[in-house]
């Protein structure tokens, strides 16, 4: 079915139309976007979809609301808003608009929706306060397009279509950001495990370029690596430490205390690695001119952590 028209209620707005809309817009793209509670316009028609108003979920005849007395549940019976019930049916279309492999979809999907999809159904339903966030409150998504509404002495006819309009495109930066991030999130752990594969027994895991890397440690179970290595181009290496666990800063191993925010030829010396360029003071990151020097420190900061704490040299061997 061609869909011609996106209707939703008139009035003010929220986060959940808001965000149906950045769905819907990018699906059909001509389809004429029409904001009213006229009873013509919110009953099922051909060419018609209906979000967020019409007192109906039937999603054969277009309608995704979740006002009326029934509304539709997820699974843990939270209440879906319209941003949910359009996701659950039209993301997955969404999603293949992207460049996206197609293995990748159901994860991102599912990914997106648990992340940043339920917490807009949960706040539209009063399950979940946005007074929680605390000092936050007004600064989470749904509290920050709540503030692009008109303000209340706005008078002009237009002020609520436009600042709608002007809602969505922003909503739709949001959305589409969050998106890619996902899609590249799933890349580099491709990329990442073939470098914890080509690491093999050594505790130092080489990465080709800068990207999320600790998922995918945690999945293969590579407790056996303490530093990554990292090329951030031309005459520019690091090596960082691997955290712990996803929450803190605690590092499986620190680098040499003798480094220590130390930078240029004082790195140098400390490090006897010529090519040295800096070192935190917290010891999470260090820097090097080539793949040499950082891999000679690299080796150094193995050494050191295995000195320091020998249960970590189960596993570990020498860098190559």
């Amino acid at each position: 079915m061609t869909i011609s028209t996106l209707v939703t209620h008139s009035g003010g707005f929220h986060a959940d139309e808001v965000l149906s809309t950045v769905i819907l817009t990018r699906l059909y793209p001509e389809a004429e976007i029409v904001r009213t509670r006229s009873p013509q316009w919110i009953t099922p028609a051909e060419g018609r979809l209906i979000y967020d108003v019409g007192g109906a979920y039937d999603p054969e005849a277009g309608i995704f609301d979740h006002h009326q007395r029934e509304s539709p549940l997820r699974e843990d019976e939270t209440p879906y808003s319209s941003f949910g019930l359009v996701w659950k049916h039209f993301g997955m279309d969404y999603l293949r608009s992207f460049d996206i492999s197609e293995d990748q979809l159901e994860g991102i999907h599912g990914s997106f929706d648990r992340s940043f999809v339920l917490p807009v159904d949960q706040v539209d339903n009063g399950v979940v306060s946005q007074s929680e966030a605390g000092p936050l409150a007004s600064l989470t998504l749904p509290g920050l397009i709540e503030t692009l509404k008109p303000v209340f002495d706005d008078t002009d006819p237009e002020s609520e279509t436009r600042a709608f309009h002007a809602a969505v495109a922003i909503a739709r930066q949001f959305v589409e950001a969050r998106i890619g991030r996902s899609a590249a999130k799933r890349r580099a752990e491709v990329l990442a495990r073939e470098a914890i594969d080509a690491a093999g027994d050594s505790p130092i895991l080489v990465l080709p370029m800068g990207m999320p890397f600790r998922p995918a440690v945690t999945e293969a179970g590579a407790d056996h690596l303490l530093f990554v290595v990292t090329p951030r181009g031309d005459n520019d290496w690091t090596i960082g430490g691997i955290r712990k666990y996803d929450q803190g800063f605690e590092q499986r191993a620190d680098l040499p205390e003798a480094w220590a925010g130390l930078s240029g030829e004082a790195l140098e010396e400390a490090s006897g690695v010529k090519g040295a360029k800096f070192c935190h003071k917290a010891r999470f990151i260090a820097a090097a001119s080539s793949r040499e020097a950082i891999m000679t420190m690299a080796q150094l900061a193995v050494d050191e952590a295995l000195r320091v704490n020998p249960d970590l040299a189960a596993g570990a061997t020498s860098a190559t």
